[in-house]
């Protein structure tokens, strides 16, 4: 076993997955709660796909030794850093070519058993509007930044597990035979 094998199965690869997703939640509520930046819809959106990143964070540490845990935390990382950056693509677009025909709504669309803008409003309830642009460092908007950082994160996933997928295709079975992600 290689040593990015040995790595991607260990805690720390978690740790870290899992410390990155919480250093974004805590910048985005710095930027709420100090920078009185109001966040829009989109923004409120991106918020859940990092906390869905995190969440497969902390399966991963729970359950790094775990081949069921592993995968279900992988899927939660793809499926998570997919739809935040599908989300901050449709951000950056909408401020970037503003229309009265495109816009987000006011209230986030949660389903009815989850209102999570009604039971935690400081987190998830937006204030914004999509297309106001409130920040910007270097040129770059906050979506644009999003939109590096679900890249970042799909680009580690790939590199994560790249070193199982090779192992499957050197021995057929290798996946049964051993933990591989």
């Amino acid at each position: 076993m290689n040593s990015m094998t040995r790595f991607a199965q260990s805690r720390l690869a978690w740790l870290v997955l899992a410390g990155t997703a919480l250093g974004l939640e805590l910048c985005a509520l710095f930027f709420q709660h100090v920078m009185k930046l109001d966040p829009c819809v989109m923004c409120i959106y991106q918020r859940l796909a990092i906390f869905g990143i995190l969440a497969a964070g902390l399966i991963g540490i729970v359950g790094h030794k775990n081949r069921f845990a592993r995968l279900l935390a992988v899927l939660g990382w793809g499926i998570s850093a997919a739809w935040g950056l599908k989300l901050a693509l449709e951000l950056v677009d909408m401020q970037t070519n503003p229309s009265p025909f495109a816009t987000c709504s006011f209230l986030p669309e949660f389903p009815t058993w989850m209102p999570l803008h009604e039971w935690m409003p400081a987190i998830f309830m937006p204030t914004g509007m999509c297309s106001d642009i409130p920040w910007e460092m270097m040129g770059l908007t906050m979506g644009q930044y999003m939109i590096g950082a679900f890249a970042a994160y799909l680009i580690a996933l790939v590199i994560f597990i790249t070193p199982a997928l090779s192992a499957t295709k050197q021995r057929p079975g290798f996946i049964a035979d051993q933990p591989a992600l």
